[in-house]
């Protein structure tokens, strides 16, 4: 891929990011565009910071890490993918932003490294909007008691919401029932609990998500292309 042909991917996905914001009565400002790197080379990942994109997400820490190092450029780093609690060491207070908390037993190690490193770490509560047994996330249910749980932890800052539909289904229903879980939780208002974002959609779907009330979406196939199959 050349720079043009990026450049050319980002603008057509930010036109459709500000067609989408307008429908909803928002700013195409308001969005956040996370371009999602797994399996993808540091190359495109230069290449698209090359081109102003400055936010990425990892869904393995250990691409994470092995990445990290080889770009160029000062850009932020989230990790989205399902979290081990033995790679929180890796992370905490070294990324921008992790999409994937979804217990109080990650959230307390992630904690417990964040203070470790001297650093404030920035999360998000992972949501399974759809109840699925394949996918990590607390039920919506249970979402009230996990934030009050972690809000008195040291070095972490509950900072919004994320989640993933089901593929099969109407996402957009699903998307409108997690930006209603979003505000019921902004309105109990629970310390250390901030509803900043709202991380939900994907390439096939993140115009939906943005018309329901996403403010990060995240994006790899329709900029990168498709993924790399693992060696």
């Amino acid at each position: 891929m050349t720079a043009e042909d990026m450049r050319q991917r980002l603008e057509a996905i930010s036109e459709r990011i500000a067609a989408a914001a307008a429908r909803a009565g928002r700013k195409k400002e308001d969005i956040l565009l996370v371009g999602v790197t797994k399996t993808m080379p540091a190359e495109l990942i230069n290449l698209a910071a090359e081109c102003g994109l400055r936010d990425f997400g990892e869904n393995r820490v250990q691409e994470y890490r092995a990445k990290q190092a080889e770009v160029g450029f000062d850009v932020r780093w989230h990790i989205i993918g399902r979290l081990q609690t033995n790679k929180a060491k890796y992370i905490a207070g070294r990324v921008h932003l992790i999409h994937s908390v979804d217990s109080l037993r990650l959230a307390r190690e992630l904690s417990r490294q964040a203070v470790k490193a001297g650093h404030s770490q920035d999360i998000l509560i992972e949501v399974n909007i759809g109840g699925e047994d394949s996918k990590g996330g607390v039920a919506p249910s249970e979402l009230s008691g996990l934030c009050r749980d972690i809000a008195p932890l040291p070095g972490l800052k509950v900072r919004g919401l994320m989640t993933i539909p089901p593929q099969s289904g109407d996402a957009r229903r699903f998307f409108a029932a997690m930006y209603q879980l979003f505000i019921d939780t902004a309105d109990k208002k629970i310390d250390n609990i901030s509803m900043d974002y709202l991380s939900m959609g994907m390439s096939g779907d993140f115009e939906t998500a943005i018309e329901e009330g996403a403010n990060i979406i995240r994006v790899g196939t329709a900029l990168f292309g498709e993924r790399k199959a693992k060696e």
